[in-house]
């Protein structure tokens, strides 16, 4: 009943309520209140409501971060339909495989992406809006404009489906993990507990919001909290440096990948950091190296470790501020809603020091994956859902993540955690960016292989490299092989695609 109606929705009205004039978004030029943002979802809903859109049809959104991202998500959890955010960087193959797995009927393109939005879309998509101007598809700023701003009346209750977040696909097709309002709103709770979030914050979103990290970590607890969100493109070094200085923002999330960008960037040093007040990692494991230089460059900024996955919408352990260089490389603790444990390959508990897989149990976890009742019994056996991470927690519940199990190297018989391997690397002074791979090979089975990107104006050789890492790893663990190369490849998440470099070695 929506006398106790607790729905993704209905954050945004209840901010609006408390804090009408204030700054919700700012987006370019845009600076839009919370009284005014929850007028524009309201007419959006209504449009789209008006346009055949009901309770449980799936809404894709292809898009990179803007205002009607943040509109348009907002809209369709009022009138209960099921958003499904879509990876930019995606082909119209990939593109076309999500629409048809989810069913949808509708979908939202910004204009750039159009010739690969109408190549995947076919017939499937009934109703078609775009951000910006294209043949065929209507304007969004036409679905804002509907003359009624009355919230719609519709019923979601805590366990209805509200979104599908599709995984990165690691293995042959993405998996499309299904949210609902009671998972999500538990998660933003731990969170802002647990992350020291306020209505004060003023956070810059420059990570991409088809992501959950950004999504749902950080823009959607800002809104629950009444915050002001700046919303950038894309996480481009200059603009968030530039950006942190120009709108005074105390909060910023990061991967470690652009958290080295901002400090190789030559503005780092330029710009006026001051207001940075709270910083946040996640996505992938922070080199301790980089850790250390940020609480060097930045002494001012409490940092935190947020570490889960989509599943688990997605936090699952934090690790606070007071514990970053104390607890070097942990992964934290459980977060508030949540319980962490590891288990053996037969899902027994393991105890302290033993390394197994990381499983965890709490509300934050997904229904399961849509259409897909096998894989969702696999990831929830046992009444915990099973992360794929290889950890070890400590006498006292800190978790350290060993590796995905994918990313385990067999060389030699022996088990070499790419993660170990990579922290030795960034200990070189040389070394701006690293990742550590598996090969085949006729000797080793798996060859231990280093992807190095040096910083600018450095010099090393593969051999000086190596050398150096023999006085820091056990000879099975030192690469066989290191190459240089210009970057990275890594998803619009900033996550390093270790697929692609086994492919190209």
């Amino acid at each position: 009943m929506t006398t106790r109606q607790h729905a993704i929705g209905d954050l945004l009205r209840r901010s609006a309520a408390r804090h009408p004039g204030k700054t919700a978004i700012v987006f370019g030029e845009l600076r839009q209140s919370y009284a005014d943002l929850d007028a524009t979802v309201n007419r959006t809903a209504n449009a789209l409501a008006a346009r055949g859109v009901r309770k449980g049809d799936r809404f894709a959104v292809f898009s990179h971060n803007n205002h009607a991202f943040v509109v348009a998500y907002f809209a369709l959890a009022r009138l209960g339909a099921i958003s499904v955010p879509i990876n930019f960087m995606l082909g119209a193959d990939e593109v076309a495989y999500i629409l048809d797995h989810s069913g949808a009927t509708g979908m939202l393109v910004e204009e750039a992406l159009l010739p690969v939005a109408a190549r995947a879309a076919g017939e499937r998509i009934a109703v078609r809006g775009v951000i910006g101007q294209g043949d065929g598809w209507e304007p969004v700023t036409a679905w804002m404009a509907h003359p009624d701003d009355s919230e719609p009346r519709v019923e979601v209750a805590d366990d209805d489906p509200i979104q599908l977040m599709y995984t990165s696909g690691t293995e042959s097709r993405p998996k499309g993990a299904t949210l609902a309002s009671r998972g999500l709103i538990a998660q933003y709770v731990s969170c802002v507990i647990d992350g020291e979030m306020s209505a004060d914050d003023v956070e810059v979103h420059a990570l991409p919001l088809y992501h959950c990290a950004q999504l749902h970590c950080f823009l959607t607890p800002g809104v629950y909290l009444g915050a002001t969100n700046v919303i950038l493109p894309g996480a481009d070094p200059a603009a968030i440096l530039a950006t942190i200085e120009t709108e005074g923002a105390t909060k910023l999330f990061c991967p470690p990948t652009v958290w080295i960008g901002l400090l190789r960037h030559p503005d780092f040093d330029r710009r006026d950091l001051s207001s940075l007040r709270k910083g946040y990692y996640g996505a992938s494991i922070m080199p301790v190296e980089v850790l250390k230089e940020i609480a060097q460059r930045l002494p001012d900024v409490r940092l935190f470790n947020f570490y889960g996955q989509t599943e688990m919408a997605p936090v699952a352990t934090v690790l606070g501020p007071d514990e970053q260089l104390t607890r070097l490389g942990s992964a934290g603790r459980a977060a508030l809603n949540v319980e962490t444990r590891i288990v053996d390959a037969d899902d027994r508990p393991v105890p302290p020091g033993v390394v197994g897989e990381i499983v965890h149990r709490s509300p934050h976890a997904m229904l399961g994956y849509w259409n897909d009742p096998d894989r969702t019994a696999e990831a929830l056996r046992g009444g915990w859902f099973h992360s794929g991470d290889l950890g070890v927690l400590d006498a006292d519940g800190y978790l350290s993540v060993v590796d995905r199990k994918k990313d385990m190297i067999k060389s030699g018989g022996e088990n070499v955690a790419s993660r170990e391997v990579e922290e030795a690397i960034y200990q070189h002074p040389a070394v701006a960016e690293a990742a550590v791979f598996g090969v085949p090979d006729p000797r080793w089975i798996e060859a231990v292989t280093a992807a190095v990107v040096l910083r600018a104006g450095a010099g090393l050789t593969a051999d000086e490299l190596v050398a150096f890492l023999r006085e820091r790893l056990a000879p099975f663990k030192t690469p066989k092989r290191v190459v240089f190369v210009e970057s990275l490849p890594k998803n619009a998440s900033g996550k390093v695609l270790k697929r692609e470099l086994r492919d190209a070695f």
